[in-house]
């Protein structure tokens, strides 16, 4: 799960970044739980990230939808988006109950 938002501009681009959907699965890339961190300094947005898979074919767009959302927040001219293997995602863990129901999966 993403580590909660610190700062009032860190709350606007996680609302903003909430959302992008993965266009193969059609729910919030935060609900999946594959943004791990936001971060705000300044005028720059860094956000940590993963992908369903490491072949992901929608990674690209998820990547460049995040660029893109965060940067229609208000203050916000740089956005750096790190894609990270460490921690795998693992929606059992990391999504939301709401996610994880939408998924079928029933633990």
């Amino acid at each position: 799960m993403i580590r909660d938002p610190e700062t009032e501009k860190e709350w606007e681009v996680y609302h903003s970044v909430r959302m992008v959907e993965d266009p193969e699965i059609g729910i919030s890339l935060i609900e999946l739980g594959l943004i791990y961190d936001i971060k705000v300094e300044g005028e720059k947005a860094d956000i940590t990230m993963t992908y369903t898979s490491l072949a992901c074919p929608a990674g690209p767009q998820m990547k460049q939808d995040i660029e893109n959302h965060s940067l229609r927040v208000d203050g916000i001219s740089e956005v750096v988006v790190n894609v990270v293997w460490n921690p795998k995602w693992d929606p059992r863990m990391m999504a939301s109950e709401e996610a994880k129901m939408q998924m079928g999966i029933f633990d």
